[in-house]
């Protein structure tokens, strides 16, 4: 679902009727995506003392800036999601348990093995990566999952998950890929992690608890007030568009804070790339055929695969500056993985509405 469409049936019915009814920001918003990041790049680049400015606006260590455009990008998408819904979520066995067994427990390993796999050499850019694989996504995917007409019920019960799991979790798995296992496997010497419990539940906060109680309040008092029907159909569409103004906005701020470090290590940028890449395929189209193999709906599918291969980009940045430094590599590869991240998911949203078609015509050819 595009960001400027209300919830409706029939909104949801038939892929060129909504292509039909994209607006100009919705129709290209893979250049207008592309532009904010060459603009940031170029920001961070040419405009000195720019990204130490903004680096200094924060709290604990967490951008107030890049906090502003997520707030801004995912308060009107959580707007739009029926909060008396999430029950039928939190029932569906199938898609919670599939969602904790791939977040944490296949998307760091996958991201482990290939961080030993493509940088064996690079220990500080390793290093960075699997931190990368150990922040699970809890904010930008809520906006990617919107794109591809994903459920949105879903996507709030499953972000939720996220970053329970996140704070309890964390740590504990930071320790485990990065001292314990690379010792038992004889790779070297372990890393050690200085985050606490208080700045992973911080993020959390900032960037999935302020949006999440502004969009249930809203929907709470807009339907009080207005009634579903005119809080939908008058309200959503007025908010919609903010949602990508904030995108374009908090990826101009990110490549704007790091432009100078990213284009002045292009081989490096590369070299950290390559496994990436490799990782956001494995994860999305892994959990896209398990999905569809465990008989879940395009949209649970969908949000399903969108959750999995996003990551917490913000956390990863966060807690690679603070255990090694703003000149770290693992610094580097954590800025590297939005730089990657955005463009790759972006074309998993058409990749994913390119699919929609065959369920529908799978669920067809399969009615009785």
């Amino acid at each position: 679902m595009t960001a400027t469409e209300p919830t409706t049936a029939s909104a949801r019915a038939g892929d060129d009727s909504i292509v039909k009814k994209l607006s100009t920001l919705d129709r290209y918003l893979a250049v207008w995506i592309l532009i904010a990041m060459a603009v940031g790049l170029g920001l961070g680049r040419v405009v000195p003392g720019l990204n130490d400015t903004l680096a200094k606006v924060e709290i604990g260590g967490i951008s107030l800036p890049i906090g502003l455009g997520l707030l801004i990008m995912m308060y009107p998408v959580l707007a739009k999601v029926r909060y008396d819904r999430l029950d039928a979520v939190t029932g569906d066995r199938k898609l919670m348990i599939s969602s904790l067994v791939v977040n944490w427990i296949l998307g760091p390993a996958v991201m482990f093995a290939l961080a030993w796999i493509f940088l064996p050499d690079l220990p500080e850019y390793r290093t960075g990566l699997i931190i990368v694989g150990l922040a699970r996504c809890i904010a930008m995917v809520i906006i990617w999952n919107d794109l591809a007409c994903g459920d949105r019920e879903a996507a709030a019960v499953l972000v939720a998950l996220n970053s329970v799991f996140q704070v309890l979790a964390f740590g504990l798995l930071g320790w485990f890929y990065l001292d314990l296992l690379p010792g038992w496997l004889g790779l070297g010497d372990g890393e050690h992690l200085d985050i606490s419990m208080w700045e992973i539940a911080l993020n959390v906060v900032i960037f999935l608890g302020v949006p999440l109680l502004a969009g249930f309040l809203t929907r709470r008092i807009g339907e009080k007030r207005m009634g579903r029907e005119s809080y939908e159909q008058r309200f959503l569409p007025k908010i919609g568009p903010w949602a990508l103004y904030g995108l374009l906005f908090t990826i101009v701020v990110l490549f704007a804070l790091q432009g100078r470090t990213i284009t002045s290590q292009p081989l490096d940028v590369a070299r950290i790339a390559l496994p990436l890449l490799v990782y956001f395929a494995v994860m999305f189209f892994g959990t896209f055929l398990l999905g569809k193999g465990l008989g879940l709906a395009y949209d649970r599918t969908t949000t399903l695969a969108f959750t999995a291969a996003g990551n917490n980009f913000e956390l990863a940045i966060a807690v690679a500056i603070a255990t090694f430094g703003v000149t770290s590599g693992q610094a580097l590869s954590g800025v590297v993985g939005p730089l990657i991240e955005v463009p790759v998911l972006i074309g998993l949203v058409y990749v994913a509405l390119a699919w929609r078609k065959k369920f529908t015509t799978d669920a067809v050819t399969t009615a009785p």
